[in-house]
């Protein structure tokens, strides 16, 4: 999990009163306080912080390490590390997440969904009177 003091820095910035129509993908950290329509990705080769403040709205999918919510979110949100939905999170799609942090306040329209969770295969059971 993350510790607090090796956290990527944030170098981007959707500042708020602006619109993005389409896909982003950043590097290392980024905040968004605007609006953006279009799946939000970060690169895989480092690690990565996703702020969405109380002013952003996103309507897309999210993935990146640490992802930390306050605003509004209409997609599936894929954190790999740490998931964190302060007050005035809401999220109306499917969250995955490998650690979770939630605030009283948050809402998650969806299904909550452990990384460890969806990488154990359990082989189908058998019914011994079936004979098979």
């Amino acid at each position: 999990m993350f510790s607090r003091k090796k956290q990527p820095p944030i170098k981007s910035l959707i500042a708020q009163g602006t619109r993005i129509e389409g896909d982003v993908l950043f590097a290392e950290g980024m905040r968004i306080d605007g609006h953006v329509v279009g799946d939000i990705r970060a690169a895989a080769e480092q690690p990565s912080i996703l702020v969405i403040s109380e002013t952003a709205q996103v309507e897309g999918a999210i993935h990146a390490d640490h992802v930390i919510v306050n605003g509004q979110v209409v997609g599936p949100v894929h954190a790999a590390e740490l998931l964190e939905l302060q007050p005035r999170a809401k999220i109306t799609g499917n969250v995955h997440y490998k650690a979770l942090e939630m605030h009283q306040g948050a809402v998650i329209a969806g299904q909550l969904c452990p990384v460890a969770v969806l990488l154990e295969e359990k082989p189908p059971l058998k019914l011994a009177s079936n004979g098979q």
